[in-house]
């Protein structure tokens, strides 16, 4: 059986080849789920994306199962408490910027409905096909990941820089970056043929 060609980044290791085929670049359209990657993407910042996918799961249970109703409700003893957590990035700042994040996410809820609503329409709520033959060629940030990080940030939010708003874009599919000669680029874009918010 021939190896499937993925893009360059991922390959190599398991779990890192495991959420480029079946998560990264798919559209999400639920809010929970596009939550679950906003708090990931802000504790990324400045590290690697393999190191936070290692702790996905100690995330997921020190944040409630990414509750952002819950997380909005966090106390100064909940911060104290996540702070001693070694399974996660212990991280002050961002530890208080999701709680931050979760509560201005329920805000933009109140105001278009839902999250999806609010952050697809920022690409017209279809999916950006782009064509990267080199994953390092591909670029950090766009004119629209610089609208959206702007806009998150006059809204309240953290750790929304215009680098961790692409790589969101990127993973949860609002931008199409699987290299052209990867097998899951044209799958990628199959799903996203299928947008409705």
């Amino acid at each position: 059986m021939s190896k499937k060609k993925r893009c360059g980044w991922c390959e190599g290791d398991a779990l890192y080849e495991a959420y480029h085929d079946e998560e990264w670049g798919v559209p999400v359209l639920d809010d929970d789920t596009m939550f679950e990657f906003l708090i990931l993407e802000t504790f990324q910042a400045g590290l690697s994306w393999i190191t936070i996918l290692r702790k996905r799961e100690n995330f997921r249970a020190a944040f409630d199962d990414f509750d952002y109703k819950k997380i909005a409700s966090y106390n100064e003893e909940k911060v104290q408490k996540l702070m001693q957590n070694a399974g996660i990035i212990r991280n002050q700042l961002k530890i208080r910027a999701t709680i931050t994040n979760a509560r201005e996410f329920m805000k933009i809820q109140e105001e278009f409905g839902s999250f999806c609503k609010y952050i697809w329409n920022f690409v017209d709520n279809s999916q950006i096909q782009n064509e990267v033959e080199d994953y390092k060629k591909a670029p950090p940030t766009t004119k629209i990941s610089d609208e959206l990080s702007k806009d998150l940030k006059k809204r309240g939010f953290k750790f929304v820089g215009s680098t961790v708003i692409y790589a969101h874009m990127q993973a949860t599919g609002m931008v199409n970056d699987h290299e052209t000669d990867c097998f899951r680029h044209s799958e990628v874009r199959a799903l996203a043929k299928n947008i409705s918010i």
